[in-house]
């Protein structure tokens, strides 16, 4: 099993985050293009706020802290 290194998880996240947000939309039309504009919104949300964390080991369980004020 490989060491869990969480600086690195977090950068990978960071990494997602941007990623998602510099991507471009296909040639979608319609419905579809609106599915994938949502999808990558939330992407974004969810890669972005794990990013951001803080981390503790506390009684032997990982904490992560995620600000949620801008």
């Amino acid at each position: 099993m490989a060491k869990l290194d969480m600086d690195a998880f977090l950068t990978r996240f960071q990494d997602r985050a941007k990623a998602v947000r510099e991507r471009g939309v296909p040639p979608l039309e319609g419905t579809a293009r609106k599915q994938f504009i949502e999808a990558a919104e939330l992407d974004y949300l969810d890669y972005s706020l794990v990013g951001s964390a803080s981390w503790t080991v506390e009684d032997g369980e990982l904490i992560l802290r995620i600000p949620i004020s801008s």
